[in-house]
């Protein structure tokens, strides 16, 4: 079994992202978000190290968070799966995030 590397705990949401890479997929669900990255399933996957321009969607807060992330693993079968890391986001998103999480997991509420 390998090392946890995530900094952040991830947990389930729920929330959609439309991602633009080589792709453009709109409205995909979240399987697992952190403030560091999410994971989704998607009927394509980019390669890793594909750079996203990421729109997350939650619709029970009527709130969307903009932002670029890097594809850091991804898996065709399963219809498919990866996972994404944040590299972008402003203060601003990240305290709108933040403050989401904290509704959902008592770790986010520091």
């Amino acid at each position: 079994m390998g090392i946890e590397q995530r900094q952040f705990p991830r947990i389930e949401a729920n929330a959609y992202v439309d991602y633009t890479g080589e792709e453009v997929l709109l409205y995909h669900r979240i399987e697992n978000i952190s403030l560091g990255g999410i994971s989704i399933k998607a009927p394509s996957v980019e390669k890793v190290g594909t750079q996203v321009e990421l729109v997350i969607n939650f619709p029970d807060d009527e709130m969307q968070i903009d932002c670029l992330g890097e594809v850091v693993w991804s898996h065709e079968e399963d219809e498919g799966r990866m996972g994404i890391k944040f590299l972008e986001m402003d203060p601003k998103q990240k305290s709108m995030l933040k403050r989401f999480l904290a509704k959902i997991d008592t770790f986010y509420s520091n």
